[in-house]
């Protein structure tokens, strides 16, 4: 089994589905081309069928990104399949993402069919789409909910037919992670024809487990992961992109690899926040403005003692400049110290004790103490 992880990002599809971070054609392409140089694998550009803006915007992303697969969204429907495929003209590569329910809870209550009806379905949808592109991608919708039986046989019957990649998406975040990746190695054991198609893994972060869920579906034998850029998406948002690929990188036993340009995924990550108009939030995993910040004085005094104490990555793998101390009533001495040298200042440790008395008393206020407070407290100490 490859030990090359496609790194497949959605985005400017399902990500873009938050209310109120709608993008025009010409921002999608802004990202599209951000999202190319950080070396992701495929785009999934938008649902055509949708509207004429996403139709167009999937046709003008084919044609200003040239390295990645553009893929498009469809139900299994012929003329969502049709309206995919014309899109998709100007793609050097082009992916058809065709797809149905799989769990009884869809069939029954959003379908009103049956099993067979959808494996019917879902044959005739990827057949179709093969006549209009080479690489289809079958998606088995809240297969974190389905029988595992009916999903093998769903997943056997659609490469079948010819699907290329078969996505086996925890639509609801409903899954645990043992959960989850028992049911992607239950299908690795049952369907005969599994090597003929990449397993891809979708979750969804309703349960705030949609990385975990992911690794563990990576860990028992799925080659593609579906993503977006700081974790957006519908409702509590998709697996992070940056989180995923962090893991595997920081995780070096795994063996395991994507094609990503790290040192892009901060910028990536600030692109989309500001074009979607959602602020990352300060605790965000890998790109959050606290992420490699320092502000107990415990873990800032290991940390200037030796980084490796309190960080698992260097910020310059991910995009940033560097790790920051931040200086609150928490802080200690050695925080204090390492500062204010910063800023060309030399204490003794009888005046750097004095001094740090008064900074707390200013950080008790202040809450957070900056280079100009620094300054006014060592010109009041050099004053006395």
């Amino acid at each position: 089994m490859s030990n090359r992880v496609q790194i497949f990002d959605t985005t400017l599809r399902d990500g873009e589905q938050v209310p109120g971070s709608q993008l025009t054609t010409e921002e999608k392409i802004v990202v599209a081309t951000q999202l190319e140089k950080l070396g992701v694998d495929i785009i999934e550009a938008g649902f055509p069928v949708s509207s004429p803006g996403d139709f167009r915007s999937v046709v003008e992303i084919s044609k200003a990104v040239r390295e990645p697969i553009i893929c498009a969204l469809s139900r299994a429907v012929q003329g969502d399949i049709d309206a995919a495929a014309d899109a998709l003209q100007y793609a050097k590569r082009a992916r058809i993402h065709t797809g149905i329910g799989s769990s009884d809870i869809h069939i029954q209550h959003k379908f009103n069919t049956t099993r067979e009806k959808i494996i019917e379905r879902a044959i005739a949808a990827t057949k179709y789409a093969k006549t209009k592109v080479e690489d289809v991608e079958f998606y088995c919708e809240d297969a974190g909910r389905a029988d595992l039986v009916f999903l093998s046989q769903l997943v056997e019957a659609v490469i079948g037919a010819g699907a290329t990649v078969v996505n086996i998406p925890d639509t609801t975040g409903y899954c645990l992670p043992d959960e989850y990746g028992n049911k992607i190695k239950y299908i690795f054991e049952h369907v005969s024809n599994i090597h003929k198609a990449t397993i891809s893994i979708h979750c969804h972060n309703d349960l705030g487990l949609a990385t975990a869920n992911s690794i563990a579906g990576i860990n028992q034998g799925a080659r593609q992961v579906e993503v977006t850029i700081n974790g957006i998406g519908e409702r509590a948002g998709n697996t992070s992109l940056e989180e995923v690929v962090m893991a595997l990188k920081v995780h070096q036993e795994l063996g395991l690899e994507t094609g990503i340009n790290t040192q892009h995924i901060y910028p990536t990550s600030q692109l989309v926040s500001k074009m979607m108009r959602m602020p990352v939030q300060a605790n965000k995993a890998i790109v959050g403005r606290n992420a490699f910040a320092h502000s107990s004085g415990i873990h800032q005094d290991g940390f200037l003692k030796n980084n490796l104490n309190y960080e698992i990555m260097n910020p310059q793998d991910v995009g940033v400049d560097k790790s920051d101390i931040v200086l609150t009533a928490r802080s200690g001495r050695h925080a204090l110290k390492h500062r204010l040298e910063l800023l060309g200042f030399s204490f003794e440790k009888a005046a750097l004790d004095e001094l740090y008395t008064r900074f707390l008393e200013v950080a008790d206020i202040k809450k957070e103490v900056n280079d100009g407070d620094l300054v006014e407290l060592v010109r009041t100490a050099e004053a006395v």
